[in-house]
């Protein structure tokens, strides 16, 4: 007979025990005191929610200092008084078991020592041990409830796989009062009516919450424009929007209706719906469940990067200007290192603090919707110059991260902690025009768009004519894949679809920052690839994470001088272009004036930066005495103030190796030897000052003010996260005996204003394959 044993107190002030029966015969139950009637009803519905007898009722949440929505700290609700969970001897499996009760597939792992920060109150459960094949945390052997000699500093905290338990059924153990339970359903969606099916993105509709394995609506009596604005910013749109109601209550009059049993409380803050506290329950009824509401409908408007040109009111609602947040280093759009505009220079974030409620503001303010992760120690590579902010506190309903309080003191703050975030943006179903297909695995492959062809949509190739790293990088965001690795313009390797081998697009040419290869200049309907597709049609390889280099502008600076060094002593550097053509005619005995320089180059991204070019194909340099993988590495040159080159551009190559690295990096690569050559990540590439043709011969150049520019990787030969921090440019004065060097900056490290001193700075459009 399975039973639950419980306390019930009758008036008189005394404690009696009951034992109340589940499927048991008449004859066996305890008939109870009159007073006891509402504890008996309250009991017995919880009869339904326990899987095993004796097990003590409880609840869970994830609370404290969260940087995704399914993790943190884990608290139990027992006994009318949240309490937290002691790390002694937890593990894994518990942790498992946390999660499943939570609706998540399972656990990805387990944090000890109040990660998400301390707990208040009880602490419930400590020395948990859980096989993982619990139902419930409150089946596991404990030292029992209350049982503990931690202190909040051992709160164990957990992160759950985001996947959701398929026909996870939500069920509320707790009778009644304010508990402080948050939403816990299988998913959401926005159900568009029909005439608003097509419209991508959809952003209006009734709103829906799968629970039980079934779709179902909410109760609009208690709904608020801050529950809506949770859900539009699930759904990637910065705010909520008011909306015609009549035809949605004409629709709901005709359809029959299927509620929630519950309301919800957001406060508007939370990034997901998963955060908003559980509301009352409602008492279903069918379709007279709302009384005198209907379902509830969200409308969200969407932010620029994803509106109709023909949005109305659209240009009112997000006005042009110079932004004072941006994000850099991130593979697809709405994600990245966060940067923030303090008088007139542009500096990263520290994480001490980070949090979804600070990120969330960000993603906001950049017109994307809440944010998906605060991620923390540089997780989208390194930035360069100042740290702007830190310990940043928001409430969550900033218009900009700069409204925040934070702490202006960034004392031991480096950019191996600068804070990021990935945002929840619009479903634009743009993986539904392209794929790749015949590589290796997934990430590799021969490029195919989906086009219209005799009125029918069909599968076709891309030209590889002028297909680059800036093409492939467009084809890796809109797949979702990360970064290009490599962009091939032959594919005879890869077996594709051989009904697709038709070329249906060609002359494509990106920026590098298109969502979709369509929005890229190409030929459209008049396709024109005079070699055709099938072996030649255009491939891609994708990677996570890319290098991203970085000049020093500060050793610039610091080492600029002229050298007049005789032409006998440079016939190997004019052996390999790195003289003036003027030099060609010029007599053994005179001099040429050389501008003399070190560069020293840093990869600040997440991977190595390795050279295209593989081992055999190398070639060696007399003058420098090794070989050199990159024939074109970096452009030198000077130019008048209105840009025009008055030194002509040296193009130097050069042979890749970690001269210096980080504290606590290996270094990988050397040029001695023949050896593997790249720059390895927290490693930088030193060109001295002394070495052949580290310089630009300005033999010719009269005295005046000049602007001095290097640019790396100037072809895009190899992809990066970042090309904008490419270029560097310097103010110089040149007197026709002596040079300065001054306000040496990097590309995109300045305001627009600032940068209008500098010509080209902002975008690296400097090269044409």
């Amino acid at each position: 007979m399975d039973h639950i044993t419980f306390m019930v107190f009758v008036s008189g002030g005394l404690s009696r025990l009951f034992s109340v029966c589940e499927d048991s015969p008449p004859s066996s139950c305890i008939m109870l005191h009159p007073g006891a009637l509402f504890s008996l009803l309250y009991m017995c519905a919880l009869c339904n929610a326990q899987s095993n007898s004796g097990t003590p009722v409880i609840q869970l949440r994830l609370a404290g200092e969260k940087r995704k929505h399914y993790e943190g700290r884990v608290e139990v609700f027992y006994k009318g008084e949240w309490g937290t969970v002691c790390d002694d001897d937890f593990s894994i499996q518990t942790a498992h078991v946390v999660c499943r009760e939570l609706g998540f597939m399972d656990a990805a792992s387990w944090s000890p020592s109040a990660k998400f920060g301390r707990g208040e109150g009880r602490i419930w459960l400590d020395n948990v041990h859980c096989t993982g094949g619990e139902k419930s945390l409150a089946q596991c052997e404990s030292n029992g409830f209350g049982v503990s000699d931690c202190k909040h500093s051992e709160d164990a905290g957990v992160v759950c796989n985001q996947k959701r338990i398929p026909g996870y059924k939500f069920i509320r153990n707790q009778a009644h009062g304010d508990e402080g339970l948050t939403v816990q359903v299988e998913d959401v969606r926005i159900r568009a009516t029909y005439s608003q099916r097509k419209r991508v993105p959809i952003t209006e509709g009734f709103l829906e919450v799968k629970d039980g394995g079934k779709w179902r609506q909410i109760c609009n009596e208690e709904w608020t424009e801050m529950n809506s604005r949770v859900i539009c910013g699930m759904y990637g749109f910065p705010g909520e929007k008011r909306f015609n109601s009549r035809p949605y209550k004409l629709l709901a009059k005709r359809r029959k209706k299927n509620y929630w049993g519950f309301s919800v409380n957001c406060t508007g803050n939370e990034a997901n719906l998963s955060e908003c506290k559980l509301g009352r329950e409602i008492e279903l009824k069918g379709n007279n469940s709302c009384g005198q509401g209907m379902p509830v409908v969200i409308s969200c408007i969407p932010g620029r990067a994803f509106a109709s040109s023909i949005s109305i009111g659209f240009s009112k609602a997000y006005r042009v200007e110079q932004p004072l947040v941006r994000l850099r280093g991130g593979a697809m759009i709405g994600e990245g290192r966060v940067e923030v505009l303090k008088n007139g220079e542009w500096g990263t974030v520290c994480d001490d603090n980070w949090n979804l409620r600070a990120a969330t503001v960000v993603c906001r303010e950049l017109g994307f919707g809440s944010a998906k992760e605060a991620l923390t120690g540089g997780r989208q590579g390194q930035g360069i110059g100042p740290v702007h902010m830190n310990e940043v506190e928001c409430s969550g309903f900033e218009k900009s991260l700069t409204e925040c309080h934070f702490n202006r003191e960034s004392l031991g703050c480096s950019h191996e902690e600068d804070a990021a975030v990935k945002c929840n943006v619009p479903a634009m179903g743009f993986k539904n025009r392209l794929r790749i297909n015949g590589g290796r695995n997934p990430y590799e492959g021969r490029v195919e768009v989906l086009a219209e062809k005799n009125g029918t949509l069909v599968w076709g190739t891309v030209c590889s004519d002028s297909w680059g790293t800036m093409e492939a990088m467009v084809v890796c965001r809109q797949l979702g894949l990360g970064f290009a690795s490599h962009a091939f313009q032959e594919t005879w390797y890869w077996q594709g679809d051989s009904s697709a081998d038709a070329v249906m697009m060609s002359g494509v040419r990106c920026s590098g920052t298109e969502l979709t290869l369509d929005q890229c200049l190409h030929h459209g309907k008049h396709v024109l690839c005079p070699k055709g597709g099938g072996r030649f049609a255009a491939g891609v390889s994708c990677t996570q994470s890319a290098p991203d280099l970085v000049l020093s502008a500060q050793v610039v600076e610091q080492t600029t001088y002229l050298e007049d060094r005789p032409m006998y002593a440079l016939q190997c550097a004019q052996e390999e272009n790195c003289l003036s053509t003027s030099a060609d005619k010029a007599d053994s005995t005179s001099y040429r004036r050389l501008l003399r320089f070190s560069s020293q180059i840093h990869n600040n991204g997440l991977s190595d930066f390795r050279p295209r070019a593989a081992h055999h194909s190398w070639i060696w340099h007399e003058c420098h005495r090794h070989y050199h993988s990159m024939e074109v590495f970096t452009h030198y040159d000077l130019m008048s103030l209105n840009g025009t080159k008055v030194a002509e551009g040296h193009k130097a190559s050069f042979c890749l190796e970690d001269t210096y690295c980080d504290e606590g990096i290996q270094k990988r690569y050397e040029c001695a030897n023949f050896g593997a050559q790249g720059i390895t990540v927290g490693c930088w590439d030193t060109y001295r000052h002394d070495i052949d043709c580290q310089w630009v011969d300005i033999t010719d150049v009269k005295p005046g003010d000049y602007i001095f520019q290097v640019v790396i990787n100037p072809n895009y030969e190899v992809a990066e996260s970042d090309y904008t921090n490419n270029i560097m440019k310097c103010r110089s004065r040149y007197d026709g005996q002596r040079i300065w060097m001054y306000n040496c900056r990097i590309g995109g490290t300045l305001s627009s204003e600032t940068e209008e001193t500098f010509p080209g700075l902002l975008t690296n459009q400097l090269s044409h394959r």
